[in-house]
C-alpha cells in the first residue's frame, strides 16, 4: 500500500516570519519559539521523507496556502496564525495516522506517535500564550481607560 505524506511545507517559513518586533524595546517577541519551531518542522519533514523513501512510500505533498499577512500587527495575530497552521498540520498528521491504522501500517504508526505528541504540546503552548496575551491586552486596555482624564462636557463650561 503506498503511503502518502502530508506536511505543511510553508509552515516553517510562516512561523519564522511571525517574529515581530516590540516597538518600545526593538526586541523580537516570540522569535525564539518561532525560529526553533521553523527548524524543528524542517527537520521533521526531512525525517518523514527519509522514512517514506526507506519504505518505498508515495509522497504527495498538499498545497497549504501561506497566510495573507506579511506583517503581523500584534503578537496575538502572530500566535493566531501559528495556531491555525499547527491545527492544519495536526489534522493532516491525524488523517495520515488514520489511513495507516486502517491499513495496519505499524511502522508508520510507531514513527508518527512522537510527532503527534509534539503537535499536541505545541498547540497547548500556543493556546496558553494566546490566552495569556489576550488577558494582558485586555488588562492593559482597562488600565488605559482608568488613566484617561474625564472629559469636561460643553454644558459644564
Amino acid at each position: 500500500m503506498p503511503r502518502e505524506l502530508g506536511l505543511g511545507g510553508c509552515e516553517s517559513a510562516v512561523e519564522a516570519k511571525a517574529c515581530y518586533y516590540n516597538v518600545d524595546t526593538g526586541a523580537p517577541l516570540f522569535a525564539a519559539f518561532f525560529e526553533d519551531q521553523a527548524e524543528v518542522k524542517r527537520e521533521h519533514a526531512k525525517q518523514f521523507l527519509r522514512f517514506l523513501r526507506r519504505h518505498e512510500g508515495k509522497i504527495c505533498l498538499p498545497v497549504i496556502q501561506r497566510p495573507n499577512l506579511d506583517n503581523w500587527g500584534t503578537g496575538i495575530q502572530a500566535l493566531e496564525s501559528a495556531l491555525e497552521l499547527e491545527n492544519k498540520l495536526t489534522k493532516l498528521l491525524q488523517d495520515l495516522k488514520t489511513l495507516a491504522s486502517a491499513n495496519s501500517e505499524t511502522d508508520l504508526l510507531r514513527f508518527m506517535g512522537k510527532y503527534l505528541d509534539k503537535q499536541k504540546r505545541n498547540i497547548g503552548y500556543l493556546e496558553h500564550q494566546l490566552l495569556y496575551h489576550r488577558k494582558a491586552e485586555k488588562q492593559e486596555q482597562e488600565e488605559d481607560t482608568f488613566k484617561k482624564p474625564a472629559e469636561v462636557s460643553p454644558k459644564e463650561t
